[in-house]
C-alpha cells in the first residue's frame, strides 16, 4: 500500500495568509496541517509516502518533512505544475505506485478518531470513498443512495443535494486508478476529475463507500472559519484528555515504525508546546 498526499494549489481561500506560504503549512493549533493527513497514513501502518505540491513550495516541505526517517518511512516528492485535477495525481504518481494500491488523502483534510489502521488491514481490491454527513452538502461532491444505503452516483457540487452524505478528502484505490486516471477527459474546467474516476469505478460496481460516524470529526480546512474551528477543537481534546491528536512522531511509534528512544533522541532539543507533549505521550 502507497499513500499520496496533496498539497499543491495556492490556496485562494486563504488569501492573504497563503501568498506566501503553502496552505497544508498553516498551524492546524500547535503543528502544520500537513501532520494530520500525514499521521492518518502512518497510522494505516503505511511507510511509502508521496507528497504532490507545488515548484513554489517543494523546498519547504523537505524542509519540514525530510525523506521521512525521522518518523520511520520513506517520503518522495513530486511536482504538479498546474492544478489539473485530482485525478491527475495517479498520472503524477505512476512509477511510484507501481504494482500496488494506494490511498490519497487531500492535504487539508483532517480526520482524528478514524481507525484507519483496521481500513487499511481489511481492504482487497475496487475503490473506496469516504462520506461524512453534512449540513452544507452543496459546496462538496455528494452520494446519492439507494435505499439500502448503496451508490447511485457521486454529484459534483449540486445545487439541489440528493442526500447529506459529503464525499470526503480521503480515497483508497486498487492498482486499477492509473489506467482508469490515464482515460479520464478533462471535464468543462480543464482538469481531470476525482468525480469521474469514482464514476467509472461504481459504473464497475466496484465503488464502495465507507461512512464516517459520529466519532470521528471531519474537518475540509480551506476557508478560515474551518481552520479556526479545526485547531479549537485539537486545542480542546488535547487539553482535556492529554492525547496529543495528529502526530506523524506518535502514530509512527504506535505503528512500530519507528522506536521511542529514536524519536525522544530526535527532539532532545526541541522544547515547544508539541515536541513537550510528544514526550509526555510516548515516555
Amino acid at each position: 500500500m502507497k499513500g499520496i498526499i496533496l498539497a499543491g494549489g495556492m490556496g485562494t481561500r486563504l488569501y492573504p495568509l497563503t501568498m506566501g506560504l503553502s496552505k497544508q503549512i498553516l498551524p492546524i493549533f500547535d503543528k502544520p496541517m500537513i501532520y494530520y493527513p500525514l499521521s492518518l497514513l502512518i497510522s494505516g501502518g503505511i511507510d511509502d509516502i508521496l507528497i504532490i505540491t507545488t515548484p513554489r513550495d517543494k523546498n519547504a516541505y523537505e524542509l519540514l518533512l525530510g525523506d521521512g526517517s525521522s518518523f520511520g518511512i520513506n517520503i518522495n516528492y513530486q511536482i504538479q505544475d498546474h492544478p489539473n485535477g485530482l485525478a491527475h495525481a495517479f498520472i503524477i504518481a505512476n512509477k511510484f505506485i507501481g504494482n500496488d494500491a494506494v490511498t490519497m488523502v487531500l492535504g487539508d483534510n483532517i480526520f482524528l478518531g478514524l481507525d484507519f489502521k483496521n481500513f487499511a488491514d481489511s481492504f482487497n481490491d475496487g475503490a473506496y470513498i469516504f462520506a461524512s454527513f453534512v449540513q452544507d452538502p452543496q459546496r462538496y461532491g455528494v452520494v446519492e443512495l439507494d435505499e439500502t444505503k448503496n451508490i447511485k452516483t457521486i454529484v459534483e457540487k449540486p445545487n439541489i443535494p440528493p442526500s447529506n452524505f459529503a464525499v470526503t478528502g480521503l480515497y483508497h484505490f486498487d492498482n486499477n486508478v492509473i489506467e482508469i486516471a490515464m482515460s479520464l477527459q478533462p471535464s468543462a474546467r480543464g482538469e481531470l476529475e476525482i468525480t469521474d474516476l469514482n464514476n467509472i469505478y461504481l459504473n464497475n460496481n466496484s465503488l464502495h463507500a465507507f461512512f464516517l460516524d459520529n466519532d470521528v470529526a471531519w474537518f475540509d480546512t480551506g476557508t478560515f472559519s474551518s481552520l479556526s474551528d479545526a485547531g479549537n477543537y485539537v486545542r480542546s481534546i488535547q487539553k482535556r484528555h492529554g492525547k496529543l491528536l495528529g502526530s506523524p512522531h506518535l502514530n509512527a511509534v504506535l505503528a512500530g515504525l519507528i522506536t521511542k528512544e529514536k524519536v525522544l533522541k530526535n527532539i532532545q532539543d526541541y522544547n515547544s508546546e508539541y515536541f513537550q507533549m510528544l514526550r509526555e505521550n510516548i515516555e
